[in-house]
């Protein structure tokens, strides 16, 4: 039996390498356990079904590589990719989602993930990227490497957006909470109703892992959202 999110247990002997399986979808695990299960130098240590926990077995079980899904409840895979990293560098993430936008892309990479496939990936192909991140190198489909390539040659084009898990109309939702806009103020701005704006500061604040609307305008304000481009407070 692997060991559950919150329990431990070390795959023995120095030859396999190691990996901890993120995900919060069961049949997800079972099918990267049953690809990593037949070949012999890859050994898997555990699972986590949430990103905190994902942190937690990763201290406990010093896995070599950690295959990381990024939409994670408690802790977004992202967050969980930066602490894993800054705790013990020699851990090598390997994203594996079903995202392949840009900010999520480099969000990843510059949280210090070794490696980002797309989930739909082959085995062979996960196992090949494994052996790779063990080995210390980074790991990227080839579409994904072409991008990195261009972006790492032209540079951005702009700073990548704050909170990636967040849709593009959300962001700019919580950017009004944050400049302390009411809900039916934001709705009058963005020509929705305050239902509409009501059930989308709910999910941000599902997707952030906040409880409550407070604690939603500290973070964005700590992330540089809620003020006009000249840096003045938006005015209600």
């Amino acid at each position: 039996m692997l060991p559950a999110a919150g329990q431990g247990g070390v795959v023995t002997g120095d030859g396999p390498i190691t990996v901890l399986l993120v995900d919060d979808h069961p049949l997800v695990r079972q099918g990267l356990q049953a690809v990593l299960s037949v070949v012999d130098d890859i050994a898997v240590a555990g699972e986590a079904s949430d990103g905190r926990a994902a942190v937690e077995l990763a201290a406990e079980l010093e896995p070599d590589v950690i295959i990381m899904d990024l939409q994670l409840p408690e802790l977004h895979g992202i967050d969980a990719t930066r602490e894993i990293v800054a705790a013990r560098p020699g851990t090598a993430v390997l994203v594996l989602t079903m995202f392949e936008d840009d900010d999520m892309v480099f969000s990843a990479v510059s949280a210090g993930a070794a490696g980002y496939l797309l989930k739909g990936a082959a085995g062979a192909d996960i196992v090949t990227a494994v052996r790779a991140a063990g080995a210390g190198q980074a790991v990227f489909g080839a579409a994904l490497a072409q991008r990195l390539r261009t972006w790492f040659t032209r540079g951005p084009r702009a700073p990548a957006e704050p909170f990636p898990q967040l849709t593009a109309r959300e962001r700019e939702i919580l950017d009004r909470v944050a400049a302390g806009l009411t809900n039916p103020q934001i709705g009058q701005r963005m020509f929705l109703s305050a239902k509409t704006v009501a059930n989308n500061v709910s999910t941000i604040l599902a997707k952030l892992q906040l409880a409550e609307r407070g604690q939603a305008i500290v973070a964005a304000r700590d992330a540089g959202l809620g003020r006009r481009p000249d840096g003045a407070p938006e005015r209600p």
